[in-house]
């Protein structure tokens, strides 16, 4: 057993450096932070949505809450009597590198990014159960409004678009399509939440509140597509920084 510890501190001293966005392009000197909101499609972060990203130095968060449920990702269905901590289960993503969200500073950072999945709906904010009339975390809110009040660009991917449309007032973003399009776009009615929120639902970049989004998974296409669409709003991000 003190083997098996050693060997897991050395594991963890040697991978869980500060993490780094992966890009083709030269890395930027922007300090990006990623909240999550969980480890897994239906009741976190979608993983792939987490690990596709651009170039620039990057600090992991999470808020230190419950998650609402805990889904066995073989079945779709939830454990009811399984309970799993936000933090904790994004921490798998983060390889163990992570912080309280509640310790996110806007002046140690010069964007800030919400990967999409189910949590972003279930643990970040309501909105899986309450659509437009969802309440959003109170560290979520706080991070989204210090980052708009420091003028610091804001990315959104797939399903966390609502928690702008939310917190920040007039404010323009897109998870996709207005119809469903044979099934192409099965999530098409949040667009209807979006626009009932005040939010206008158009645009990938807005430019005036330096929000960027992308569709993601809310799109069903092949997965080098929605690769592109994250990288696209990655790079505008980081445009947006100005590093």
């Amino acid at each position: 057993m003190s083997a098996l510890r050693s060997l897991l501190r050395t594991a963890h001293f040697k991978y869980a450096p500060v993490a780094q966005f992966h890009a083709t392009s030269n890395c930027s000197g922007a300090k990006v932070a990623v909240v999550l909101s969980g480890c897994g499609v239906y009741d976190g972060t979608e993983i792939h949505e987490a690990s596709a990203r651009g170039g620039a130095e990057v600090q992991m968060f999470a808020p230190d809450v419950s998650q609402m449920h805990v889904i066995d990702h073989s079945k779709g269905q939830p454990m009811e009597t399984e309970s799993r901590n936000v933090l904790s289960e994004s921490a798998r993503i983060a390889r163990g590198n992570i912080t309280d969200l509640a310790k996110l500073s806007v002046s140690n950072h010069d964007a800030v990014i919400f990967p999409g999945g189910f949590g972003a709906a279930k643990n970040l904010s309501t909105f899986a159960v309450d659509g437009k009339d969802c309440e959003v975390n109170e560290e979520v809110e706080r991070v989204l409004k210090d980052f708009h009040k420091a003028g610091k660009p804001i990315g959104l991917c797939c399903i966390s678009p609502v928690l702008a449309a939310k917190v920040l007032p007039r404010v323009d973003v897109t998870v996709g399509h207005e119809e469903e399009e044979g099934g192409k776009w099965p999530y098409a009615g949040t667009t209807q939440a979006i626009t009932a929120l005040g939010a206008k639902h158009t645009a990938h970049v807005d430019p005036k509140n330096k929000v960027v989004t992308t569709p993601a998974f809310m799109c069903d296409t092949k997965l080098h597509l929605i690769f592109d669409g994250i990288g696209a709003m990655v790079n505008d991000v980081l445009k947006l920084s100005g590093k």
